[in-house]
């Protein structure tokens, strides 16, 4: 456990559920966890005890990527979780694929609608395998489109650019379909579950449209990926959006939070569930500003995003995560460079490289 993980409380201290199985965490509110196939291995998935239409059942908090072993552990989780109840409805945090990935398998295994921002579920429909198949892959998330965004950024390692061609398809893999229907959530709506209201919060910055729930009555907060309490969460610039300046975004969603109670309960989509919201929520910003002031210091002589890598990250990336950490980079150089502390020029090389003002 790091210093900034201490400072958090752990309600339920080094309990995990088994893969399959769920614990208990409030009123109504269990706790799934379902593997990963990447060095983060894991994410956490909820049931919300509920009742539609006179039906009893449970709504279910994202969905993990669509592997096998996945099912197999939604299959468990079926008939040892669910009280012999049916899944009633599916809720999508956002469009990444450890949250959506299953969402079509889930909505027709049970007949059930699938719930996102309008925002979010457009992305997941433009790269899900099924589309993917129809529409040109150009937004700069893998294979040759990637490719060419992070050449723009410096990296222009011929080894590295094949290595990153041949993720072609990875969206695509993870997530092969979504439910051609979905029902809207929209920022400060109430969602009825189980007799309780939950307030749609959105977010941005690590998403497009990124949804967190919070219930008042519990006073307990799915924060998905946007308030994690041992990493930071990552915030990307990507080639559909190559221009975008998404960690001023994600600064001004964790504002946005500070009107929600110290003793919250948060549940994250990884790591343990934690009370300590705004401790955590201060523990991002100083996190980025030192970031911020690392960049600032090193781009005193022309730095490209691929230049960044070893001041920013200090240890070895395999190729996915050199994804997410390109994609960090330019993110910081980005918020310096709108703010007009960075200029940048496009050199000769056809690289972009940012230097103090």
């Amino acid at each position: 456990m790091n210093s900034d993980e201490q400072k958090l409380r752990y309600p339920h201290g080094e309990t995990l559920p088994v893969a399959g199985e769920a614990l208990t965490v409030a009123d109504g509110v269990r706790w799934l966890r379902m593997p990963l196939p990447f060095a983060l291995n894991h994410v956490n998935l909820w049931l919300l005890r509920d009742r539609i239409d006179g039906r009893e059942g449970w709504t279910v908090v994202d969905c993990g990527v669509d592997r096998p072993e996945v099912r197999a552990c939604w299959e468990t989780a079926f008939t040892q979780a669910l009280e012999g109840l049916p899944v009633l409805r599916v809720v999508v945090t956002h469009m990444h694929p450890d949250h959506v990935g299953l969402a079509h398998w889930l909505c027709a295994r049970w007949q059930v609608p699938l719930w996102m921002s309008m925002t979010d579920y457009v992305l997941a429909r433009l790269w899900a395998g099924a589309s993917a198949e129809r529409t040109p892959q150009d937004g700069g998330l893998t294979g040759d489109s990637a490719v060419r965004h992070f050449a723009r950024h410096g990296l222009v390692d011929p080894e590295v650019q094949t290595q990153i061609r041949a993720r072609d398809g990875y969206y695509a893999n993870l997530v092969p379909d979504i439910p051609s229907q979905f029902h809207r959530l929209v920022e400060g709506d109430g969602l009825e579950i189980g007799g309780r209201t939950w307030t749609i919060r959105v977010g941005r910055g690590h998403a497009p449209e990124h949804v967190s729930l919070w219930c008042p009555a519990l006073r307990v907060l799915i924060s998905g990926d946007m308030v994690l309490p041992r990493i930071s969460t990552n915030v990307s610039v990507s080639g559909l959006e190559p221009e975008a300046n998404p960690l001023r975004l994600y600064l001004n969603s964790l504002r946005e939070l500070d009107d929600l109670p110290d003793d919250a309960l948060v549940l994250p989509s990884h790591g343990r569930p934690f009370i300590g919201l705004p401790v955590r929520v201060a523990q991002q910003f100083a996190h980025h500003a030192a970031r911020l002031a690392e960049v600032m210091d090193a781009c005193r002589v022309p730095c490209s995003a691929y230049d960044l890598l070893p001041v920013l990250f200090h240890r070895k990336l395999d190729v996915h995560q050199l994804s997410f950490a390109m994609g960090e980079s330019i993110a910081h150089l980005h918020a310096l460079y709108f703010e007009g502390k960075l200029r940048r020029t496009l050199d000769e090389d056809g690289v972009y490289r940012f230097q103090k003002t």
